[in-house]
Protein backbone atom coordinates (compact mmCIF):
# COMPACT_ATOMS: atom_id res chain seq x y z
CA UNK A 1 0.00 0.00 0.00
CA UNK A 2 1.13 2.78 -0.88
CA UNK A 3 0.60 6.24 0.75
CA UNK A 4 0.27 9.46 -0.66
CA UNK A 5 1.14 12.91 1.65
CA UNK A 6 -1.61 15.16 2.06
CA UNK A 7 -0.71 19.01 1.99
CA UNK A 8 -3.91 21.68 3.24
CA UNK A 9 -3.41 24.86 0.74
CA UNK A 10 -5.26 27.24 3.59
CA UNK A 11 -4.96 30.59 0.92
CA UNK A 12 -7.67 28.13 -0.43
CA UNK A 13 -9.99 27.99 2.57
CA UNK A 14 -10.19 31.38 3.34
CA UNK A 15 -12.90 32.09 1.27
CA UNK A 16 -14.64 29.19 2.62
CA UNK A 17 -14.18 30.62 5.77
CA UNK A 18 -15.10 34.39 5.44
CA UNK A 19 -18.59 33.40 3.91
CA UNK A 20 -19.20 31.52 6.50
CA UNK A 21 -18.98 34.65 8.77
CA UNK A 22 -21.00 37.20 6.55
CA UNK A 23 -23.98 34.68 6.69
CA UNK A 24 -23.79 34.95 10.56
CA UNK A 25 -23.38 38.16 10.49
CA UNK A 26 -26.48 39.17 8.05
CA UNK A 27 -28.71 36.90 10.26
CA UNK A 28 -27.81 38.76 13.15
CA UNK A 29 -28.82 41.58 11.62
CA UNK A 30 -31.99 40.86 10.26
CA UNK A 31 -32.94 39.80 14.13
CA UNK A 32 -35.18 41.89 16.47
CA UNK A 33 -32.23 44.75 18.11
CA UNK A 34 -33.27 45.39 21.39
CA UNK A 35 -32.20 49.29 21.77
CA UNK A 36 -31.98 50.93 25.61
CA UNK A 37 -35.07 52.98 25.91
CA UNK A 38 -32.55 55.75 26.77
CA UNK A 39 -31.66 55.62 23.29
CA UNK A 40 -35.58 56.51 21.60
CA UNK A 41 -36.41 59.85 21.05
CA UNK A 42 -39.65 61.77 20.19
CA UNK A 43 -39.18 64.41 17.77
CA UNK A 44 -42.07 67.11 17.66
CA UNK A 45 -41.96 70.57 15.60
CA UNK A 46 -38.39 72.35 16.29
CA UNK A 47 -40.17 75.71 16.25
CA UNK A 48 -43.44 77.40 17.60
CA UNK A 49 -45.77 76.86 15.01
CA UNK A 50 -48.37 79.74 13.59
CA UNK A 51 -51.88 79.47 12.31
CA UNK A 52 -54.40 81.20 11.24
CA UNK A 53 -57.72 81.60 12.82
CA UNK A 54 -60.53 79.65 10.93
CA UNK A 55 -57.66 77.64 9.08
CA UNK A 56 -56.02 74.18 9.61
CA UNK A 57 -52.94 73.03 11.02
CA UNK A 58 -51.08 70.44 11.02
CA UNK A 59 -48.61 68.84 13.84
CA UNK A 60 -45.93 66.18 12.86
CA UNK A 61 -44.23 63.67 15.50
CA UNK A 62 -41.75 60.99 15.02
CA UNK A 63 -39.85 58.37 16.79
CA UNK A 64 -35.89 58.70 16.08
CA UNK A 65 -34.57 55.88 15.54
CA UNK A 66 -37.28 54.93 13.63
CA UNK A 67 -39.52 52.17 15.24
CA UNK A 68 -42.96 50.52 14.82
CA UNK A 69 -45.29 52.23 16.55
CA UNK A 70 -48.59 50.85 15.62
CA UNK A 71 -49.01 48.59 18.89
CA UNK A 72 -47.96 51.46 20.82
CA UNK A 73 -50.11 54.40 22.24
CA UNK A 74 -50.02 57.65 20.99
CA UNK A 75 -51.66 60.79 23.12
CA UNK A 76 -51.58 64.36 21.84
CA UNK A 77 -52.24 66.71 24.82
CA UNK A 78 -52.65 70.27 25.48
CA UNK A 79 -50.37 71.52 28.27
CA UNK A 80 -50.75 68.18 30.40
CA UNK A 81 -51.18 64.78 29.15
CA UNK A 82 -54.76 64.43 30.85
CA UNK A 83 -55.57 67.25 28.57
CA UNK A 84 -56.39 64.93 25.28
CA UNK A 85 -56.72 66.36 22.17
CA UNK A 86 -56.23 63.69 20.16
CA UNK A 87 -55.75 59.58 21.60
CA UNK A 88 -54.48 56.52 19.63
CA UNK A 89 -54.01 53.04 21.58
CA UNK A 90 -54.73 49.44 20.66
CA UNK A 91 -54.67 50.46 16.74
CA UNK A 92 -57.81 52.26 17.48
CA UNK A 93 -58.69 56.32 17.83
CA UNK A 94 -60.74 56.53 21.19
CA UNK A 95 -62.44 60.14 20.38
CA UNK A 96 -64.39 59.81 23.54
CA UNK A 97 -60.84 60.55 25.46
CA UNK A 98 -61.02 64.25 23.83
CA UNK A 99 -61.37 67.16 25.38
CA UNK A 100 -65.35 69.11 24.24
CA UNK A 101 -62.70 71.92 22.47
CA UNK A 102 -61.46 69.52 19.93
CA UNK A 103 -64.34 67.34 19.09
CA UNK A 104 -64.81 66.54 15.50
CA UNK A 105 -61.92 68.60 14.76
CA UNK A 106 -59.16 66.34 14.32
CA UNK A 107 -57.63 64.27 11.95
CA UNK A 108 -54.78 61.50 12.56
CA UNK A 109 -52.89 60.50 9.78
CA UNK A 110 -50.47 57.23 10.35
CA UNK A 111 -49.45 56.14 6.56
CA UNK A 112 -45.90 56.04 7.87
CA UNK A 113 -47.15 54.75 11.77
CA UNK A 114 -45.18 51.33 10.95
CA UNK A 115 -41.42 53.73 10.23
CA UNK A 116 -42.70 55.45 13.71
CA UNK A 117 -43.83 58.79 11.49
CA UNK A 118 -47.89 60.21 12.46
CA UNK A 119 -49.42 63.46 11.68
CA UNK A 120 -52.08 65.18 13.94
CA UNK A 121 -54.27 67.50 11.75
CA UNK A 122 -56.18 70.28 13.64
CA UNK A 123 -59.02 72.12 11.60
CA UNK A 124 -61.17 75.18 12.51
CA UNK A 125 -58.35 76.85 14.25
CA UNK A 126 -59.83 79.56 16.96
CA UNK A 127 -57.93 81.81 19.38
CA UNK A 128 -58.57 79.62 22.27
CA UNK A 129 -56.20 77.30 20.17
CA UNK A 130 -53.24 78.55 21.50
CA UNK A 131 -50.91 77.36 23.73
CA UNK A 132 -48.85 74.77 24.48
CA UNK A 133 -49.09 70.99 22.82
CA UNK A 134 -46.71 67.38 23.10
CA UNK A 135 -47.28 64.14 21.69
CA UNK A 136 -46.65 61.10 23.77
CA UNK A 137 -45.61 57.67 22.45
CA UNK A 138 -45.83 55.18 24.97
CA UNK A 139 -44.62 51.04 24.99
CA UNK A 140 -44.28 48.69 27.15
CA UNK A 141 -40.88 49.58 27.72
CA UNK A 142 -40.23 53.44 27.25
CA UNK A 143 -42.49 56.67 27.42
CA UNK A 144 -40.99 59.86 25.55
CA UNK A 145 -42.80 62.86 24.42
CA UNK A 146 -42.46 66.42 22.48
CA UNK A 147 -43.59 69.55 23.64
CA UNK A 148 -44.01 72.72 21.20
CA UNK A 149 -46.15 75.62 21.28
CA UNK A 150 -48.82 77.30 19.20
CA UNK A 151 -49.45 80.90 18.09
CA UNK A 152 -53.13 82.02 16.30
CA UNK A 153 -53.39 84.99 14.97
CA UNK A 154 -55.99 86.43 13.03
CA UNK A 155 -56.46 88.98 10.28
CA UNK A 156 -59.78 90.62 10.77
CA UNK A 157 -62.40 91.83 8.20
CA UNK A 158 -61.70 94.89 5.75
CA UNK A 159 -62.41 98.12 6.84
CA UNK A 160 -65.71 99.95 6.47
CA UNK A 161 -65.93 103.37 6.62
CA UNK A 162 -69.26 105.54 6.99
CA UNK A 163 -70.10 108.68 7.25
CA UNK A 164 -71.76 109.81 11.01
CA UNK A 165 -72.36 113.71 10.14
CA UNK A 166 -71.19 116.77 11.35
CA UNK A 167 -69.35 117.54 14.16
CA UNK A 168 -67.41 120.61 15.66
CA UNK A 169 -66.95 122.38 12.50
CA UNK A 170 -65.81 119.12 10.75
CA UNK A 171 -67.01 115.42 9.48
CA UNK A 172 -67.71 112.84 11.41
CA UNK A 173 -66.21 109.29 9.91
CA UNK A 174 -66.63 106.00 11.70
CA UNK A 175 -63.96 103.13 10.92
CA UNK A 176 -65.19 99.13 11.59
CA UNK A 177 -63.77 95.97 11.59
CA UNK A 178 -64.30 92.32 13.07
CA UNK A 179 -62.74 89.44 13.36
CA UNK A 180 -59.12 90.35 14.68
CA UNK A 181 -56.55 88.21 16.61
CA UNK A 182 -54.41 89.60 18.77
CA UNK A 183 -55.88 93.01 19.51
CA UNK A 184 -55.31 95.16 16.11
CA UNK A 185 -53.88 98.46 16.41
CA UNK A 186 -55.82 101.15 14.31
CA UNK A 187 -54.83 104.49 12.67
CA UNK A 188 -56.03 107.21 10.77
CA UNK A 189 -54.68 109.23 8.14
CA UNK A 190 -55.00 112.19 6.15
CA UNK A 191 -54.28 112.64 1.94
CA UNK A 192 -51.07 113.98 2.73
CA UNK A 193 -50.22 110.67 4.92
CA UNK A 194 -49.89 112.65 8.28
CA UNK A 195 -51.65 110.97 11.25
CA UNK A 196 -55.33 111.72 12.74
CA UNK A 197 -56.07 111.70 16.16
CA UNK A 198 -58.53 109.52 16.70
CA UNK A 199 -62.03 111.04 18.56
CA UNK A 200 -62.63 107.70 20.09
CA UNK A 201 -61.54 104.02 19.82
CA UNK A 202 -63.23 101.27 21.15
CA UNK A 203 -62.00 97.49 20.70
CA UNK A 204 -64.13 94.41 22.08
CA UNK A 205 -63.54 90.73 22.26
CA UNK A 206 -66.48 88.54 21.30
CA UNK A 207 -67.79 85.34 22.03
CA UNK A 208 -64.90 83.46 20.30
CA UNK A 209 -62.30 85.85 21.72
CA UNK A 210 -61.83 87.28 18.26
CA UNK A 211 -61.64 91.52 18.72
CA UNK A 212 -63.75 93.80 17.20
CA UNK A 213 -62.74 97.16 16.77
CA UNK A 214 -64.52 100.33 16.09
CA UNK A 215 -63.23 104.02 15.50
CA UNK A 216 -63.90 107.53 14.58
CA UNK A 217 -62.21 111.00 14.02
CA UNK A 218 -63.48 114.46 13.38
CA UNK A 219 -61.85 115.55 10.08
CA UNK A 220 -61.29 119.39 9.64
CA UNK A 221 -60.76 121.84 6.79
CA UNK A 222 -59.88 120.31 3.26
CA UNK A 223 -63.42 117.68 3.27
CA UNK A 224 -62.87 116.97 -0.42
CA UNK A 225 -59.53 115.28 -0.04
CA UNK A 226 -58.96 111.68 0.74
CA UNK A 227 -58.84 110.20 4.36
CA UNK A 228 -57.83 106.38 5.58
CA UNK A 229 -58.26 103.72 8.15
CA UNK A 230 -55.85 101.10 8.70
CA UNK A 231 -55.80 97.89 10.81
CA UNK A 232 -53.02 96.20 11.26
CA UNK A 233 -52.25 93.11 13.02
CA UNK A 234 -49.02 93.48 14.78
CA UNK A 235 -48.45 89.49 15.14
CA UNK A 236 -48.52 89.26 11.38
CA UNK A 237 -47.08 92.28 10.58
CA UNK A 238 -50.00 92.91 7.91
CA UNK A 239 -52.69 95.35 7.65
CA UNK A 240 -55.79 96.69 5.69
CA UNK A 241 -56.56 99.37 4.76
CA UNK A 242 -59.87 101.47 3.05
CA UNK A 243 -59.43 105.07 1.93
CA UNK A 244 -62.29 107.42 1.44
CA UNK A 245 -63.25 110.07 -1.02
CA UNK A 246 -65.00 112.49 1.49
CA UNK A 247 -66.78 114.77 -1.02
CA UNK A 248 -67.98 111.70 -3.19
CA UNK A 249 -69.05 109.70 -0.52
CA UNK A 250 -70.60 112.41 1.35
CA UNK A 251 -72.66 113.30 -2.05
CA UNK A 252 -74.01 109.93 -2.51
CA UNK A 253 -74.80 109.31 1.68
CA UNK A 254 -77.00 112.79 1.26
CA UNK A 255 -78.68 111.30 -1.52
CA UNK A 256 -79.42 108.29 -0.06
CA UNK A 257 -80.31 109.49 3.28
CA UNK A 258 -82.52 112.27 1.54
CA UNK A 259 -84.62 109.63 -0.90
CA UNK A 260 -84.82 107.24 2.04
CA UNK A 261 -86.45 110.28 4.22
CA UNK A 262 -88.35 111.97 1.66
CA UNK A 263 -90.03 108.36 0.84
CA UNK A 264 -90.57 107.69 4.81
CA UNK A 265 -91.91 110.77 4.81
CA UNK A 266 -94.28 110.35 1.60
CA UNK A 267 -95.61 106.53 3.21
CA UNK A 268 -96.84 108.29 6.29
CA UNK A 269 -98.88 111.10 4.26
CA UNK A 270 -101.63 108.38 3.19
CA UNK A 271 -102.43 108.15 7.26
CA UNK A 272 -103.34 111.87 7.48
CA UNK A 273 -106.03 112.36 10.02
CA UNK A 274 -107.99 115.45 10.92
CA UNK A 275 -106.48 116.52 14.45
CA UNK A 276 -107.93 119.61 16.48
CA UNK A 277 -107.24 121.03 19.53
CA UNK A 278 -108.89 120.80 22.64
CA UNK A 279 -109.86 124.18 24.58
CA UNK A 280 -110.36 122.54 27.64
CA UNK A 281 -106.87 120.91 27.88
CA UNK A 282 -105.66 124.31 27.67
CA UNK A 283 -103.43 126.60 29.66
CA UNK A 284 -104.76 129.27 31.02
CA UNK A 285 -101.86 131.33 28.83
CA UNK A 286 -102.89 130.04 26.02
CA UNK A 287 -105.20 130.96 23.04
CA UNK A 288 -107.01 128.33 21.08
CA UNK A 289 -108.68 129.84 17.79
CA UNK A 290 -112.41 129.04 17.27
CA UNK A 291 -112.08 126.09 14.60
CA UNK A 292 -109.35 124.46 16.82
CA UNK A 293 -106.69 124.47 14.59
CA UNK A 294 -104.27 127.09 16.22
CA UNK A 295 -102.91 127.85 19.63
CA UNK A 296 -100.50 130.94 20.88
CA UNK A 297 -99.57 132.45 24.02
CA UNK A 298 -101.36 135.68 25.07
CA UNK A 299 -98.92 137.51 27.01
CA UNK A 300 -95.31 138.25 26.22
CA UNK A 301 -93.97 136.66 29.35
CA UNK A 302 -90.04 135.34 29.07
CA UNK A 303 -89.42 132.16 29.21
CA UNK A 304 -87.15 130.58 32.03
CA UNK A 305 -83.33 129.84 30.85
CA UNK A 306 -82.09 126.49 30.07
CA UNK A 307 -80.52 125.76 32.90
CA UNK A 308 -83.66 126.32 35.13
CA UNK A 309 -84.38 123.02 36.78
CA UNK A 310 -88.26 124.53 36.65
CA UNK A 311 -88.01 125.15 32.72
CA UNK A 312 -90.71 122.80 32.22
CA UNK A 313 -92.55 123.21 35.24
CA UNK A 314 -95.50 125.79 33.22
CA UNK A 315 -96.51 123.26 31.08
CA UNK A 316 -98.66 125.37 29.14
CA UNK A 317 -99.56 123.47 26.31
CA UNK A 318 -102.70 122.26 24.95
CA UNK A 319 -103.77 118.58 23.55
CA UNK A 320 -105.74 117.28 20.97
CA UNK A 321 -109.58 116.31 21.14
CA UNK A 322 -108.73 113.32 19.43
CA UNK A 323 -107.24 110.29 21.42
CA UNK A 324 -105.13 107.79 19.76
CA UNK A 325 -104.92 103.83 21.46
CA UNK A 326 -103.96 102.03 18.17
CA UNK A 327 -103.85 102.52 14.37
CA UNK A 328 -101.47 104.58 12.64
CA UNK A 329 -101.71 108.54 11.90
CA UNK A 330 -100.45 111.39 10.57
CA UNK A 331 -100.84 115.56 10.73
CA UNK A 332 -98.74 118.05 10.09
CA UNK A 333 -97.85 121.78 11.65
CA UNK A 334 -97.38 124.96 10.86
CA UNK A 335 -94.52 126.41 13.23
CA UNK A 336 -93.72 128.96 11.41
CA UNK A 337 -90.89 131.00 12.50
CA UNK A 338 -91.43 130.95 16.33
CA UNK A 339 -88.09 130.88 18.42
CA UNK A 340 -89.58 128.20 21.01
CA UNK A 341 -92.03 125.46 20.80
CA UNK A 342 -92.46 121.54 21.10
CA UNK A 343 -94.68 118.88 19.71
CA UNK A 344 -95.57 115.38 20.04
CA UNK A 345 -97.59 113.06 21.56
CA UNK A 346 -98.36 112.43 25.55
CA UNK A 347 -100.12 110.07 27.43
CA UNK A 348 -104.06 111.38 27.64
CA UNK A 349 -103.80 110.56 31.43
CA UNK A 350 -100.21 111.98 31.89
CA UNK A 351 -100.50 115.32 34.69
CA UNK A 352 -99.85 118.66 33.09
CA UNK A 353 -99.20 120.29 36.02
CA UNK A 354 -96.28 119.92 38.01
CA UNK A 355 -92.56 120.04 36.96
CA UNK A 356 -93.14 116.78 34.81
CA UNK A 357 -90.32 116.04 32.72
CA UNK A 358 -90.80 115.96 29.04
CA UNK A 359 -89.69 112.51 28.19
CA UNK A 360 -90.99 108.95 27.69
CA UNK A 361 -90.18 107.91 31.24
CA UNK A 362 -93.13 110.84 32.29
CA UNK A 363 -95.29 109.81 29.18
CA UNK A 364 -93.99 112.68 26.42
CA UNK A 365 -92.51 111.86 23.31
CA UNK A 366 -92.10 115.27 21.61
CA UNK A 367 -89.18 117.43 19.97
CA UNK A 368 -88.59 121.04 20.40
CA UNK A 369 -86.69 124.32 19.16
CA UNK A 370 -84.77 126.48 21.90
CA UNK A 371 -84.49 130.35 20.84
CA UNK A 372 -84.50 129.99 16.94
CA UNK A 373 -81.35 127.37 16.58
CA UNK A 374 -81.41 124.73 18.84
CA UNK A 375 -83.47 121.86 18.01
CA UNK A 376 -83.46 118.71 20.48
CA UNK A 377 -85.60 115.92 22.18
CA UNK A 378 -85.48 114.36 25.37
CA UNK A 379 -84.72 110.30 24.90
CA UNK A 380 -84.87 110.54 28.34
CA UNK A 381 -81.74 112.67 28.23
CA UNK A 382 -81.43 115.02 26.29
CA UNK A 383 -79.83 114.77 22.14
CA UNK A 384 -79.60 117.67 20.00
CA UNK A 385 -80.71 117.28 16.55
CA UNK A 386 -78.78 118.81 13.54
CA UNK A 387 -80.83 120.13 10.60
CA UNK A 388 -79.68 122.15 7.70
CA UNK A 389 -83.36 123.54 6.69
CA UNK A 390 -85.52 125.31 9.55
CA UNK A 391 -88.48 123.31 9.94
CA UNK A 392 -91.60 125.69 8.97
CA UNK A 393 -93.96 122.63 8.73
CA UNK A 394 -93.29 119.90 10.75
CA UNK A 395 -94.68 115.91 10.37
CA UNK A 396 -95.39 113.80 12.87
CA UNK A 397 -96.48 110.30 12.22
CA UNK A 398 -97.26 107.95 15.15
CA UNK A 399 -97.36 104.19 14.85
CA UNK A 400 -99.01 103.19 17.93
CA UNK A 401 -98.58 99.21 17.60
CA UNK A 402 -94.88 99.82 16.34
CA UNK A 403 -94.03 101.90 19.15
CA UNK A 404 -92.89 104.43 16.70
CA UNK A 405 -93.16 108.65 16.94
CA UNK A 406 -91.79 109.46 13.97
CA UNK A 407 -91.19 113.60 12.93
CA UNK A 408 -90.45 114.88 9.30
CA UNK A 409 -89.58 118.27 8.19
CA UNK A 410 -91.65 119.10 6.19
CA UNK A 411 -89.32 121.97 4.42
CA UNK A 412 -87.13 119.29 2.69
CA UNK A 413 -89.21 116.24 2.59
CA UNK A 414 -86.30 114.98 5.52
CA UNK A 415 -86.56 112.70 8.55
CA UNK A 416 -85.73 114.34 11.43
CA UNK A 417 -85.99 111.81 13.97
CA UNK A 418 -87.82 108.72 15.56
CA UNK A 419 -88.96 107.75 18.90
CA UNK A 420 -89.23 103.76 19.32
CA UNK A 421 -90.83 102.54 22.28
CA UNK A 422 -94.17 100.63 23.65
CA UNK A 423 -97.12 102.61 24.12
CA UNK A 424 -98.90 101.17 26.80
CA UNK A 425 -101.88 103.69 27.33
CA UNK A 426 -103.92 106.28 24.86
CA UNK A 427 -102.03 108.98 23.37
CA UNK A 428 -103.26 113.12 22.66
CA UNK A 429 -101.13 115.09 20.33
CA UNK A 430 -99.13 117.38 22.22
CA UNK A 431 -98.84 121.08 21.60
CA UNK A 432 -96.72 123.86 23.33
CA UNK A 433 -96.05 127.47 21.82
CA UNK A 434 -93.80 128.46 24.48
CA UNK A 435 -94.43 132.00 25.71
CA UNK A 436 -93.84 134.48 23.26
CA UNK A 437 -90.23 135.86 23.79
CA UNK A 438 -90.02 139.34 22.20
CA UNK A 439 -89.16 137.71 18.60
CA UNK A 440 -89.89 139.00 15.35
CA UNK A 441 -92.23 136.61 14.64
CA UNK A 442 -94.90 135.77 17.00
CA UNK A 443 -96.32 133.05 14.77
CA UNK A 444 -98.93 130.54 16.57
CA UNK A 445 -98.63 126.41 16.49
CA UNK A 446 -101.45 125.74 13.37
CA UNK A 447 -102.31 122.30 12.41
CA UNK A 448 -102.55 122.25 8.37
CA UNK A 449 -105.69 121.25 6.60
CA UNK A 450 -106.26 118.79 4.90
CA UNK A 451 -105.93 116.84 2.73
CA UNK A 452 -101.84 116.69 3.27
CA UNK A 453 -99.54 118.21 0.09
CA UNK A 454 -97.38 115.25 -1.36
CA UNK A 455 -94.55 117.23 -2.15
CA UNK A 456 -92.24 118.83 0.13
CA UNK A 457 -91.87 123.05 0.61
CA UNK A 458 -89.24 125.27 0.40
CA UNK A 459 -89.81 129.01 0.88
CA UNK A 460 -88.22 131.22 -0.91
CA UNK A 461 -85.86 132.52 1.23
CA UNK A 462 -84.54 128.77 1.80
CA UNK A 463 -84.21 128.15 -1.53
CA UNK A 464 -80.33 129.35 -1.45
CA UNK A 465 -79.62 126.90 1.07
CA UNK A 466 -79.83 124.27 -1.48
CA UNK A 467 -77.18 125.61 -3.26
CA UNK A 468 -74.67 126.22 -0.94
CA UNK A 469 -71.40 123.40 -0.03
CA UNK A 470 -72.82 121.19 2.81
CA UNK A 471 -72.56 122.66 6.25
CA UNK A 472 -72.36 121.89 9.67
CA UNK A 473 -76.31 120.97 9.66
CA UNK A 474 -77.53 118.70 7.14
CA UNK A 475 -80.08 117.49 8.69
CA UNK A 476 -79.85 113.85 6.69
CA UNK A 477 -76.35 113.26 8.85
CA UNK A 478 -77.89 114.15 11.60
CA UNK A 479 -79.60 111.92 14.32
CA UNK A 480 -81.65 108.89 12.54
Amino acid sequence: MMYFPVFLDLSQQVPVLSGVFFLTHLILLLQPVELNSEEVKVIGPGEPILALVGEEVEFSCYLSPYLDAEDMEIRWFRSQTSDVVHLYRGGQELHSQQMVQFHNRTKLIKDFIMDGMVNLKLHGIIPADEGLYGCRFLSTNFSREAIWELEVAGLGSDPHISLEGFKEGGIQLRCSSSGWYPKPQAQWKDHKGQCLSPEMEAIVQDAQSLFNLETSVVVQGDAHNNVSCSIQNSFLIQKKEFTIQIAERLQTELDWRRAEGQAEWRAAQQYAVDVTLDPASAHHSLEVSEDGKSVSSCTAVPGPVMGDPQRFSEQTCVLSCQHFSGGRHYWEVHVGRRSRWFLGVCLATVPRMGPAQLSPASGYWVMGLWNHCEYFVLDPHRIALTLRVPPRRVGIFLDWEAGKLSFFNVSDGSHIFTFTDTFSGTLSAYFRPRAHDGGEHPDPLTICPLPVRRTFILEEDERDAWLQPYGPSDPTLGLW
